[in-house]
C-alpha cells in the first residue's frame, strides 16, 4: 500500500464516523448542532486522529477502539480553530477554504459550537466505552492525558502565551518553543499517546513515540509559519500574513526564512530517527513526517 492509499485508508475511517456522528438533527437547539457540523465536517488534513490510528495499527491495537480517541480528539481540535478565529482571539474570515463559523452563523452560535464539541469528546469516548469489556484504567489514562492536553497545561496554556506575546519584540526562541509545545504540540503528542497507549505500547515504545510526537509537532509548527509567509492563500484556504498584522513573533520573524526552514527539516529528521525501533513497521510515521515538512496547506 502507498504512502497516499494508507493516509486515506485513516482519513476515510475518521471522515466515515465524523459523518455518522454528526447527521442532521432537528430539535430546538439545531443552530448550534449544524455549527458543529459546519466546523467539524468541512475538510482538514485529519493528521491528528490519522496519528492515532497508525500508531494503533503499527502496535497491533484494537484500531476501532483508537478510532473512538481519535475522534474526540479531532473534536478538540476544531473546537480550538472555531475559537481561534473568533473577533476576540485571531479574528479570521476563512477557515479550511471557507466562511469561519462566526462568519456562517454568529459570533455566540460559534462560541458555544466550540464548546459543544469540546464536551461531545468526553461524552462520546464515555459513551462508547462504558458498555465495552475495555480496561477501565487504560481508558482513563488516555482520556485524562486528552484533558491535559487540551487544558490549562497544554494547548490553552499555550494560546495564552500567545496572546500575551503578540506586540512584543522581546520573545525569545525559549518561549516561542514553550507556548508551540503546547498550543500546537500538545495535541500531536496526545494523539500518538491514545494511539500508543491503547494498543499497549511499552513503556521503551512510548517514549520512542513521544520524542516522534514531540519533534513533528514543533516542526509541523514552524512549516504553518513559514506558509504564514510565502504560502498560497488558495491552496492553504485561509489569508497569509495574519502572523505579521497580528503582531506575532514567529519562527520566521525570530530567526529568518532560511533558518526556520533548516529548523524544520533538523526536527522531521529527528523525529524519523525516533522511530528507528520500529523498522519498516515505523515506515509509515516516517513517510508522515516528511509529508508534514513538505506540505503546502
Amino acid at each position: 500500500m502507498t504512502f497516499e492509499d494508507q493516509l486515506n485508508k485513516y482519513a476515510g475511517m475518521v471522515n466515515d464516523e465524523l459523518n455518522k456522528v454528526f447527521a442532521k438533527k432537528e430539535c430546538l437547539q439545531k443552530s448550534v448542532y449544524d455549527a458543529m457540523e459546519y466546523s467539524i465536517l468541512a475538510g482538514g488534513k485529519r493528521i491528528r486522529p490519522v496519528l492515532t490510528l497508525a500508531v494503533c495499527d503499527m502496535l497491533g491495537g484494537d484500531i476501532e477502539d483508537a478510532l473512538k480517541f481519535a475522534v474526540a480528539i479531532e473534536c478538540i481540535h476544531t473546537y480550538s480553530l472555531i475559537h481561534d478565529d473568533l473577533p476576540c482571539m485571531d479574528d479570521d474570515d476563512l477557515r479550511r477554504g471557507r466562511s469561519t463559523c462566526h462568519k456562517k452563523f454568529d459570533e455566540a452560535t460559534a462560541l458555544l459550537a466550540g464548546d459543544g464539541l469540546l464536551t461531545f469528546a468526553f461524552e462520546y469516548i464515555t459513551d462508547f466505552f462504558a458498555y465495552k469489556n475495555t480496561d477501565a484504567k487504560t481508558v482513563l489514562r488516555i482520556v485524562n492525558e486528552i484533558a491535559k492536553s487540551a487544558g490549562c497545561a497544554g494547548m490553552i496554556g499555550g494560546q495564552v502565551v500567545d496572546l500575551e506575546c503578540e506586540g512584543r519584540s522581546n520573545v525569545d526562541e525559549k518561549t516561542l518553543t514553550y507556548l508551540h509545545n503546547r498550543k500546537t504540540g500538545a495535541l500531536i503528542r496526545v494523539s500518538v499517546f491514545a494511539g500508543a497507549v491503547s494498543a499497549g505500547a511499552s513503556d521503551e515504545q512510548l517514549q520512542s513515540l513521544l520524542k516522534f510526537s514531540d519533534n513533528i509537532g514543533l516542526a509541523f509548527q514552524i512549516q504553518d509559519d513559514i506558509l504564514d509567509c510565502v504560502g498560497d492563500a488558495e491552496i492553504l484556504g485561509k489569508p497569509i500574513g495574519s502572523d505579521e498584522e497580528n503582531r506575532k513573533t514567529t519562527y520566521v520573524t525570530l530567526l529568518g526564512l532560511e533558518r526556520a526552514k533548516e529548523k524544520a527539516e533538523s526536527l522531521t529528521l529527528d523525529s524519523i530517527n525516533a522511530l528507528s525501533m520500529f523498522g519498516d513497521a515505523g515506515k509509515f510515521l516516517a513517510e508522515t513526517a516528511n509529508y508534514l515538512m513538505k506540505r503546502k496547506s
